[in-house]
């Protein structure tokens, strides 16, 4: 049996969709999936060396009746992002055990939650007749974000499906770019004429089983769908009854997108002014859609994800549990660029041999210039890329920015250059060296602000991703040129 103090404390009857839950209590649950796992593993293994069973055992682990009951039961109780969270913290085989376990109804709300390279995991072992089914369990704009990684039979049929209105918004969502508004837009949302009484929409709203997630407005349309204000929750609860929408509607909404609009804009908006929800509209001004704030932390996370691997060079997000071919897929292009520049910044060094040889401090001291230069490079590219994401900087501002940079990393040369300068004299009982130390330092803090600043807004006038590949860029920079100016002033000035 399992441990008593493993288990999770209490075990709600039933999933409560609004209610998240605590990390720690989440860890408690993980801990507990994996125990089981665990203790299941165990038994067999003690089985196979007791000799009380002839046959291998399995990849695939499968509990006991009475664990795979308790495992049911448990994974019943949790909500599909805290699924999906111990689906992502399990490697292969245990991950099917716990996906085969769950509800079949409640399969396409957590490959919607885990992330891109899990889901590709799940997605292998489901036959066709369970995607198509997980599939048919969500809203046109939930089916748009899984679509791209399901089969195009399974797609084709699912659309079949649908009703004439799902076809629609679904097309609609799937032309929309990734990364713009269109994409990110919910369908989901309440509407009301501008010509009835509160009261009447009162009545009308307790007709629904549950609004929208996040709804804290009704969008005002005409008989056209043209959208002409809108009504909050707040106006219509605290306003007489009696009143007509068109008397406590805003006429002007604060915020309203265009499908084709950059989410990064729309990111922007909701920060700035506090936005649960946002309606989307055509060049004509037809409510097509809204954009909520759950949309919206959504994207914010995955860009700041994609950010952090693109800066590794790393192509894609990565399943941590993934097969070596897989990982090796994912990182070999930049571990080879790395290794190219590797090469060039050892031959800097090959071309001054002779003079270590002459002066061995060399070789102690030049990673110390290498490696300050590449962390304050890393530094201005970090800024400088998060200034480019939130449109803080436009390429117009490239010179102001080089001379900030520039007028930076002097001071610091001087400064801290200054500091190891001193350090090497009394090291090495050579003033010389301390001089040719301050110098490398501050030349090679300059070239890494340079190239701090013209990487990322050289790689958006290109239309490329300004953060990918940058910090491999950058440390190869200051790698390679801080050897070739420390060993070059040394080889003029001390040899």
């Amino acid at each position: 049996m399992i441990p008593e103090e493993n288990q999770p404390a209490d075990k709600q009857s039933h999933v409560d969709e609004d209610v998240g839950m605590h990390p720690d209590e989440l860890q408690q649950h993980l801990h507990w999936v994996q125990s089981v796992l665990a203790h299941s593993r165990a038994a067999l293994e003690e089985a196979d060396d007791s000799g009380d069973s002839d046959s291998e055992i399995p990849a695939l682990v499968l509990p006991t009746p009475e664990h795979t009951a308790e495992l049911r039961a448990q994974l019943d109780t949790l909500h599909p992002a805290d699924i999906a969270y111990i689906l992502e913290a399990l490697p292969l085989e245990e991950r099917r055990t716990i996906w085969n376990l769950v509800k079949a109804d409640r399969d396409g709300e957590i490959l919607l939650e885990v992330s891109d390279a899990v889901r590709e995991s799940l997605i292998e072992i489901m036959a066709p007749h369970e995607l198509k089914a997980a599939a048919e369990t969500l809203d046109a704009d939930e089916l748009a974000d899984l679509a791209p990684d399901l089969p195009p039979e399974i797609i084709d049929d699912v659309f079949k499906s649908l009703s004439s209105d799902e076809r629609k918004q679904l097309h609609a969502a799937m032309s929309y770019d990734e990364g713009s508004v269109g994409a990110l837009m919910d369908f989901d949302l309440v509407t009301v004429r501008e010509d009835v009484s509160l009261e009447v929409v009162l009545r009308y709203l307790r007709r629904f089983d549950e609004l929208p997630d996040h709804t804290d407005k009704l969008f005002v349309i005409d008989r056209e769908e043209h959208l002409i204000g809108i009504l909050t929750l707040e106006a219509l609860l605290i306003s007489d009854p009696d009143k007509e929408v068109s008397e406590v509607m805003r006429r002007v909404p604060k915020v309203t997108f265009s499908p084709n609009d950059d989410a990064g804009d729309a990111v922007q908006a909701f920060e700035r002014y506090d936005l649960v929800s946002a309606p989307v509209v055509d060049r004509s001004n037809k409510l097509i859609g809204r954009i909520t704030v759950a949309d919206v932390v959504d994207f914010i996370r995955e860009e700041a994800d994609a950010e952090i691997l693109n800066q590794a060079g790393l192509r894609e997000e990565e399943d941590v549990f993934a097969s070596v071919w897989d990982s090796v897929k994912n990182r070999w292009a930049w571990l080879a660029i790395n290794l190219v520049t590797a090469f060039i910044a050892s031959r800097v060094i090959g071309a001054f041999e002779g003079s270590i040889e002459q002066l061995v401090a060399l070789a102690t001291l030049m990673p110390i210039v290498a490696g300050i230069g590449g962390n304050s490079g890393n530094q201005t590219i970090t800024m400088i890329v998060r200034a480019i994401a939130v449109g803080q900087i436009e390429q117009s501002a490239l010179k102001r920015l080089i001379k900030k940079e520039l007028g930076v990393a002097l001071f610091n040369g001087l400064v801290w250059g200054g500091l190891l300068g001193v350090l090497a004299w009394w090291l090495y009982d050579m003033p010389s060296l301390g001089l040719v130390m301050t110098a490398a330092m501050t030349l090679n803090l300059l070239l890494a602000a340079c190239a701090g600043v013209l990487i990322p807004m050289m790689r958006q006038r290109i239309g490329a991703d300004p953060a990918i590949g940058s910090s491999v860029l950058i440390t190869a920079i200051t790698d390679s040129g801080g050897f070739f100016i420390f060993l070059g002033l040394a080889t003029l000035f001390l040899i």
